[in-house]
């Protein structure tokens, strides 16, 4: 079949749209390759988190959301993807190979779509609770089900297990030196393009608020969001059958881009979670928690934030042209 050609400004935008992904310590581990007819996806292993990654689980799971968000960009620019994930049995960094056909139209709920893309981000601070939750929910439910990926949201009953749980995961934590190495590198004041900027941080008093977090270096902010107490968001687990199995791990990152996306369409604030499942012990827990047999792989706070004051910075991210190579 004869591939189109894609106008490479379309492409470029596309590309940036889908590098705002969420990825863990803002990392952004992958690169992508483009001859204008097909768009290949790669992890970039010079990325991985060796001491809290080093299966390269979350590098996945980065590289899915990302995948995710290419679709929706080419989606509200005209194209549809056939995606072909892990093509090459001899290349297990070969995340997926895009192929696109154009498409008949493109619709506003499409468009919108990609416009949420650039209005996501990550907001540590603590969340109200959403009060039209009973409508959200199932629309976020049914955003996962192309993914094959298994959906819970976490019962208020649970919430101070689950707490206890994120302090012990965090207090394991303070005694892995690699680990609190690699968290100050990435969180370093003088990055300019990646890792976790201090305005993406929390205040020691922020972080009394928020009970299911990771523990990050805090941040010299005054008190924002002095009205909300307590974090109060809910709670969304996504979980696969297979911890560690590729397809399922990256289909998991695509099915957390719907998610985040729909939850933005919904005027939902989130904040994504894997400190947690990093390590056995609190996967067990959240495992018992919501009942399922699967593993869980991430989390996700949903919550309402307060009209006053503004949202947190988007995160920096790299250069087009570190992460994008278009060969003739």
């Amino acid at each position: 079949m004869t591939q189109a050609m894609i106008d490479y400004r379309v492409l470029t935008d596309a590309v940036t749209l889908a590098c705002r992904a969420p990825s863990l310590h803002n990392s952004q581990p992958w690169r992508w390759t483009s001859d204008g007819t097909v768009l290949h996806l790669h992890a970039d292993r010079t990325r991985l988190m060796w001491s809290a990654d080093s299966a390269g689980r979350e590098m996945l799971l980065s590289c899915g959301a990302a995948l995710d968000h290419l679709v929706v960009a080419m989606a509200a620019a005209g194209w549809n993807c056939a995606v072909e994930r892990f093509p090459d049995p001899h290349d297990p960094d070969h995340v997926a190979i895009v192929r696109f056909t154009p498409a008949d139209a493109v619709t506003e709920a499409q468009r919108r779509r990609a416009d949420a893309v650039l209005r996501r981000r990550t907001d540590r601070l603590p969340f109200d609770e959403p009060s039209h939750w009973a409508q959200i929910e199932p629309r976020l439910r049914l955003s996962v089900i192309p993914y094959h990926v298994m959906t819970d949201v976490l019962l208020d009953r649970d919430r101070a297990r689950l707490a206890e749980a994120s302090r012990l995961t965090e207090t394991l934590r303070e005694y892995d030196p690699s680990y609190q190495a690699e968290l100050d590198w990435w969180t370093a004041p003088f990055a300019s393009n990646d890792g976790v900027p201090p305005t993406a941080l929390v205040s020691e008093s922020e972080a009394r608020r928020t009970d299911v977090a990771r523990s990050f270096p805090l941040a010299a902010h005054g008190d924002r969001r002095p009205g909300v107490t307590a974090d109060h968001a809910k709670i969304c687990v996504l979980s696969t059958h297979d911890q560690d199995a590729r397809l399922d791990v990256l289909r998991c990152g695509e099915a957390l881009s719907a998610v985040l996306l729909e939850a933005t369409l919904a005027g939902l604030a989130t904040c994504t979670l894997t400190h947690m499942t990093e390590l056995a012990a609190s996967r067990d827990i959240i495992r018992r928690l919501t009942g399922q047999v699967g593993s869980p792989q991430l989390l996700i706070r949903i919550g309402v934030t307060p009209s006053e004051g503004d949202p947190p910075p988007m995160t920096p991210r790299r250069a087009l042209g570190t992460v994008l190579e278009l060969r003739s």
